[in-house]
């Protein structure tokens, strides 16, 4: 029993690498536009087909895809930017609707597109088992999770030490102050929403690596997403790493001791465990200011 729990958390862990950049792509687009991109899991399962195609079709494995989802999925968030910046009123509740059905389109499209069958990688090398003592997981991710501390640390360093990153924040903290100090805050959001289609880029051919893909699966990634950004609170990295591990190894663990059925249901109770107990989530604004 004591090996299972082990694996569990170890299979959490990694997991949890992954759940990360699906989340701060959320968080870094609701920090700036306060708007909750519900297309934004729909970007990252497109990341994945993508990657499918290209490996079925051009006999290249998903790593190789990655460039060639960079632009799809950027292409496309520059896309759904370009629509919710349209929206002038109300901006909150009309881009959660218009996000919510640009996802639908994604979902529908990916279904016209690649079908309803369920994908995986055939690499060989991905899928092989790699040992670290007692525990065992997949290469693909062992490695998407280092790729995972990388980005996030790049993200970081991006956020604290360039001039659009701490525009970002600007925007972020006071949008009208960001104006007077002569930022652009369209030209700001637009950016936020090309990083966080480079994140969704990464972490769905993350998800190909090691999972299997779906078209319905874009709609639990948002939700997943969603769930770390409260576990976290707005505006935190480490958070939204702790908060990822968390989500992952809560998954895992009911998966390993209790039934795959209920692995949602485990997400969803650690969500509104914190919800009810840190409102203002782990690393919120609360802790930040103390």
């Amino acid at each position: 029993m004591t090996d299972l729990i082990l694996q569990a958390l170890y299979s959490g862990l990694l997991q949890g690498g992954s759940y990360a950049l699906i989340a701060l792509g959320l968080a870094l687009v609701f920090g700036t536009m306060k708007v909750i991109n519900l297309a934004h899991g729909e970007l990252v399962l497109l990341a994945a087909y993508v990657a499918y195609t290209v490996e079925s079709k051009l006999g290249f494995g998903p790593v190789l895809a990655i460039p060639i989802a960079l632009v799809v999925v950027c292409i496309a968030a520059v896309s759904v930017y370009l629509i919710v910046s349209r929206i002038k009123s109300d901006r909150e509740i009309n881009s959660l609707i218009l996000t919510y059905g640009i996802g639908v389109i994604l979902t529908n499209a990916i279904l016209l597109i690649w079908s309803a069958d369920v994908r995986s990688t055939s690499s060989t090398w991905l899928q092989e088992a790699f040992v670290v003592g007692p525990l065992y997981s997949m290469r693909s991710e062992l490695l998407f999770f280092g790729v995972a501390i990388v980005l996030m640390g790049a993200l970081w360093w991006w956020l604290a030490r360039s001039w659009y990153g701490r525009a970002v924040r600007a925007v972020s903290s006071n949008r009208d102050a960001a104006k007077l100090m002569g930022i652009d805050p369209g030209r700001t959001e637009l950016v936020s929403f090309i990083v966080a289609g480079i994140l969704a880029a990464f972490a769905g051919v993350a998800l190909f690596s090691y999972g299997v893909i779906q078209p319905a699966y874009g709609g639990a990634l948002t939700v997943k997403a969603f769930i770390i950004t409260v576990l976290a609170g707005i505006g935190s990295i480490p958070g939204v790493l702790l908060g990822a591990v968390l989500l992952g190894v809560a998954e895992a663990l009911t998966v390993t001791l209790a039934s795959s059925a209920l692995q949602e249901l485990a997400g969803m109770t650690l969500f509104l465990l914190v919800l009810f107990i840190m409102p203002n989530g782990l690393f919120g604004a609360a802790g930040r200011r103390g």
